[in-house]
């Protein structure tokens, strides 16, 4: 993502999981520490999905900027990531192996977590963090870029999850988020004039989740 992008493997479930990690100015020059630490799922792995999307590293960028430790991995069979692709199901328990890696760095043990996912990344995050609430481990925030309720059965999620999506996103159509979101009364922000993948429009989104944050 920039030149202190720092990537490498960690032992996951079914092999090797590449990672990248962003840290804020602050926190590595030492002047702050970091505000918590986050995690940012990418899109489907089938149809070119990466870390490096441009939506995922967006997210990424802005985490970082808002003071979050932020980690992206790629899903399987992906980059260096080891093993096949498993349809959502074996990438919950990849993200899960991330999750506690990223617990296990000094100092970040309490931090507070954010999930940030884009398309597929937020059908494998829902049920992440559906399974994390289950054990009683807290979740700070979650963003949803591109919700993948017309694909996949998305979990529901907390109530304060920032929920975005473009208005003529003809990948995952808008009224689908809508029927997965309105029996959980959760508020849909909408781009408009946005496609699936937010051309010309990130800079929207980054401004989207800056100010959600104040």
């Amino acid at each position: 993502m920039n030149v202190h992008t720092k990537k490498y493997l960690i032992d996951g479930p079914v092999g090797k999981i590449e990672v990248a990690v962003d840290v804020p100015d602050a926190s590595r020059d030492g002047s702050a520490a970091p505000r918590g630490i986050a995690l940012v799922a990418h899109p489907h792995p089938l149809f070119g999905g990466t870390m490096d999307n441009k939506v995922a590293q967006t997210l990424a960028r802005t985490l970082v900027q808002l003071n979050y430790v932020t980690y992206r991995t790629n899903f399987r069979g992906v980059g260096e990531t080891q093993g096949t692709h498993d349809a959502g199901i074996g990438e919950r328990d990849d993200l899960r192996a991330v999750i506690d890696h990223m617990r296990e760095q000094p100092g970040h043990a309490d931090l507070p977590l954010v999930l940030a996912g884009f398309s597929f990344g937020t059908f494998v995050l829902s049920h992440v963090a559906a399974r994390l609430r289950e054990e009683g481990r807290a979740i700070e925030r979650m963003v949803f870029v591109g919700t993948a309720a017309s694909r996949w059965e998305v979990a529901p999620v907390p109530e304060n999850t920032l929920v975005v999506h473009g208005e003529i996103d003809d990948t995952v159509p808008i009224q689908s988020v809508f029927d997965w979101a309105t029996p959980q009364e959760l508020p849909v922000v909408v781009i408009p004039g946005a496609e699936h993948f937010l051309h010309r429009k990130l800079h929207i989104l980054k401004r989207i989740i800056v100010d959600a944050w104040r």
